[in-house]
């Protein structure tokens, strides 16, 4: 098994630079023993003009048997003799990807100590591979989708079976050669990524850690690779689950990187750690019970996932006997939700900002609904949804009633395009305030349903709580909260600017001096007047909305000025 990597230079920048990137003497012969054979690096020439660094791979293949290894493209038990005489000496697969891991490094992490400006220099680069295995019959043209797009001018021609016999066509094995001006390092990622996948398996058992090898070699590339999922799909052989995760993450970094922020920043809507007791005992309930009957499990998710959408000031109110008329206030809310929705008729409803499916649960109770899309940037909130309303167990039927994605709702979504209603239940106080006029684009002015219904917190309640100290929000995460003078003035100016009317409405128990501890807005869209439609001389008239319009700063309307940067993404 054998790789070459040649680079050429001038006197300024010598070509052998390389060896100070791979950490490997050009005048040295050197040699690793792997955990399935032995790697031996060597340099067939090293000048100024011209550098050539090459891998040879001797495999074992009856030592790679002993371990257990051996049971890839070429392990079946029908075939005994195929487990020792096989192309796993020869050609360029998995086994090959992790010797480059384990020689090369450093300068796959882009390190080099000795001369610290080299691995950010893009230079050119000639890596040769005599023989690649490519699964599935696709040949030089699979080649050719995975390594063009990465800015490598491909070189690929198919190994014929036998030259003697040209009839007999080619082989599943071609010939490589890329060339292009790249970064050594991100060189060596395509290479361990991408030769496991054209091979199209992996002679080790894939464990869920590949998911963190997978994302680390392919970031700054693989996010925006046409490809992506097939490399994806072939690199974790074909794991369903360790598939979705690794897409999951993938869609939150590239979320995190259109915002310029770190995804473990934005992917906040629940806490890093196992499920709460509550939501633990509920899942034990569950499956005790072995129901998938969604009156039941609705019913459960009511019972123990209103502390869970609760803030810790709420919580502390129903403890201490806040929860007097009507239960909890979470419930509450989501009473009130399904209330102005069935208003409506909506059945076909999105939940943005969904969180951990407890308003999706509810919405799948009733038989009027017959689609719903919850939305969420985070991927803990979404994996837990999915794990609480039991969706890989559900009929059928019920199953084509709802689906969970992952997306930000600061930015448009042909997904959200076409629904009846949109709920956003506790999330516009999670964004920067700055961000606001994105979300209100996004879905008033591109996805716009409608019917939308948004709750949020009474800012003037939490003098009510005793638990709560002053001047403090309801939760850490919010970035705001409204008194109902400043929620009124910003439902007006979302109404006229999207061509809506409102509807406001208090949620939980009324305080005569400050009003419910949850205000909540209904918005209907308000269809053109068809006798409106045209001047007296014929002309269409047309309004036009923008994304950015912000508050106008009058008294009792919520100024954006001194608003922190960034946004939440909730």
């Amino acid at each position: 098994m054998f790789v070459s990597i040649s680079t050429t230079g001038t006197a300024e920048n010598p070509a052998s630079d390389l060896g100070f990137l791979l950490h490997k003497h050009p005048d040295k012969v050197q040699r690793f023993t792997t955990t399935h054979g032995t790697a031996h690096v060597f340099y067939p020439e090293a000048g100024e003009q011209v550098c050539t660094a090459a891998l040879l791979l001797e495999v074992d293949p009856t030592a790679l048997l002993r371990q257990g290894r051996g049971q890839g493209r070429s392990g079946s038990p029908d075939l005994a003799l195929a487990q020792y005489v096989n192309d796993r000496p020869y050609a360029a697969s998995s086994l090959l990807a992790v010797a480059l891991r384990t020689v090369y490094r450093s300068a796959m992490k882009g390190e080099c100590a000795h001369r610290p400006e080299l691995p950010g220099r893009a230079m050119p680069l000639r890596i040769a591979l005599p023989a690649v295995p490519v699964a599935g019959g696709e040949g030089p043209a699979l080649v050719e989708r995975l390594f063009a797009p990465l800015g490598w001018q491909v070189d690929v021609r198919s190994v014929p079976l036998d030259e003697s016999f040209p009839e007999w066509g080619d082989s599943r094995y071609v010939r490589l050669e890329l060339t292009g001006t790249l970064r050594l390092a991100d060189a060596l990622q395509h290479l361990y990524v991408l030769l496991p996948v054209l091979d199209g398996a992996k002679h080790y058992w894939v464990a869920p850690d590949e998911v963190d090898k997978l994302l680390a070699a392919g970031q700054g590339w693989l996010a925006e690779h046409p490809e992506r999922a097939l490399i994806i799909r072939r690199y974790l052989a074909r794991r369903w689950s360790l598939t979705k995760i690794a897409m999951e993450r993938l869609a939150l970094a590239r979320l995190a990187e259109a915002d310029d922020r770190e995804a473990e920043e934005i992917d906040n809507a629940v806490p890093d750690v196992p499920d709460t007791p509550d939501t633990t005992e509920a899942a034990e309930e569950v499956d005790a019970t072995g129901s998938t009957d969604l009156t039941d499990l609705t019913g459960l998710t009511d019972r123990v996932s209103a502390t869970a959408t609760a803030t810790d000031a709420e919580r502390a109110g129903d403890a201490a006997g806040g929860r007097e008329r009507g239960g909890p206030l979470a419930v509450q809310r989501r009473t009130a939700i399904l209330a102005a929705l069935a208003r409506t008729g909506a059945a076909r409803v999105l939940d943005l900002g969904c969180g951990q499916g407890e308003l999706v649960g509810a919405l799948l109770k009733e038989p009027r609904v017959t689609e719903v899309l919850g939305v969420d940037v985070s991927s803990r909130a979404l994996s837990i949804a999915a794990r609480r309303l039991r969706l890989d167990r559900l009929p059928e039927r019920q199953a084509r009633r709802v689906r969970l994605v992952q997306g930000a709702l600061t930015y448009t979504d042909a997904r959200l395009k076409g629904y009846d209603a949109a709920v956003l239940c506790e999330v516009i106080e999670h964004l920067d305030l700055p961000r606001l006029p994105a979300l209100e684009y996004a879905v008033f002015g591109a996805a716009r349903p409608a019917s939308v219904v948004v709750t949020t917190p009474n800012v003037e309640y939490n003098a009510r709580w005793e638990s709560l100290p002053a001047g403090h929000r309801r939760h850490d995460d919010h970035r705001f909260e409204w008194s109902r003078a400043e929620f009124a003035a910003w439902t007006e100016q979302v109404s006229a600017a999207y061509g809506y009317r409102v509807e406001l409405g208090p949620v939980g128990p009324v305080d005569p001096e400050v009003g419910a501890p949850t205000q909540l807005a209904h918005f209907r869209i308000v269809e053109p007047d068809p006798a409106d439609s045209t001047t007296a001389t014929g002309t269409t008239r047309t309004t036009h909305h923008t994304a950015d319009t912000t508050a106008t700063g009058a008294a009792g309307t919520p100024s954006y000025d001194s608003a922190p940067e960034g946004s939440a993404h909730r």
